[in-house]
């Protein structure tokens, strides 16, 4: 594995590898192993963020490298200097690359023209370290996503859910997705898909049905903060006590934050699983330390 750019390029193997590099990491933390001694990697960010980069600059740091922060402001990309461009640059400085940012093609393209291994930290098509995380959250509190049922509430057709359906469709869990019909994935993305065991509904309460997980982010997206209209579309989606009536016994909610009580999700029901969520937050540094190890170890 060269790069992390997305849950679609990983395969089964390969992910289940990085949950259990998360583990092994999250267990022997403070063991002062430093695969990234001399080494720096650049955190280049156009999305404002605060577990993606907290956890990243920790993780590199705790690795034994140098995170440099880059805001879209520091650089000459806020001024309009191309990708490629400064990727062919920071490929002759710096060891590795963390990209926070809209496009998809912008990390593809920055991974393709630097030469240096390239994480995908949030796009708006991918969210994968978060679905890792969220991975590793699972088995440790269920044990395991192999016959489970994930629910996923919410935008059907944002980065969060596209890498759940990803996931799914590797790891063979079912996964349900619950979503306004004008928020549901095109057509000609599930038949790219092709995953039977992932269903789309715009009932809560049928994916929610006998569900081991249940999911759920924002219903507006960054930059979608203006869209005000969309978020009309959501009324009857929230995750509440009365929808976890017909989750499974000993069920989970997860969420990646930050959360907008009262909309997506319930205070009560945030405030209740609160244990899993910010352990789920936690997650993140090992599950991110765990790509950073795979890709250094890969050059």
């Amino acid at each position: 594995m060269k790069h992390l750019l997305s849950i679609e390029q990983l395969s089964a193997d390969e992910i289940v590898a990085l949950v259990d590099s998360a583990d092994a990491l999250k267990a022997r933390r403070g063991s002062h192993e430093q695969p990234l001694a001399g080494q720096t990697w650049a955190l280049i960010f156009t999305k404002s963020s605060t577990r993606t980069r907290v956890s990243f600059e920790v993780g590199i740091r705790e690795l034994g490298g140098f995170a440099m922060f880059l805001s879209s402001n520091d650089i000459q990309l806020g001024r309009g200097e191309l990708i490629k461009d400064t990727a062919r640059v920071l490929g002759r400085m710096v060891h590795g690359a963390v990209i926070r940012t809209y496009a998809q093609s912008d990390v593809d393209e920055f991974a393709e023209m630097s030469g240096i291994p390239t994480i995908n930290a949030l796009t708006d098509d991918e969210h994968p370290c978060q679905i890792l995380a969220d991975l590793q959250t699972v088995r440790e509190k269920l044990g395991g996503w192999d016959g489970k049922k994930v629910a996923f509430i919410g935008d059907g057709f944002s980065n969060m859910t596209i890498s759940w359906m990803w996931a799914a469709k590797r790891l063979g869990f079912e996964l349900a997705v619950a979503s306004p019909k004008a928020c549901q994935p095109p057509a000609e993305f599930l038949a790219k898909l092709d995953a039977p065991n992932v269903t789309v509904t715009e009932s809560p309460a049928a994916a929610v049905a006998g569900a081991h997980v249940i999911n759920t982010d924002v219903w507006l997206s960054m930059g979608q903060e203006d869209q005000k209209e969309k978020e009309l579309e959501f009324a009857g989606f929230q995750v509440n006590a009365e929808l976890l009536k017909g989750a499974a016994d000993g069920h989970i909610v997860l969420h990646c934050l930050p959360a907008y009580r009262g909309k997506e999700i319930s205070e009560e029901v945030l405030e209740g699983h609160a244990g899993t969520i910010f352990q789920e937050a936690e997650n993140r540094l090992h599950a991110q330390k765990a790509v950073i190890v795979a890709l250094a170890a890969s050059r």
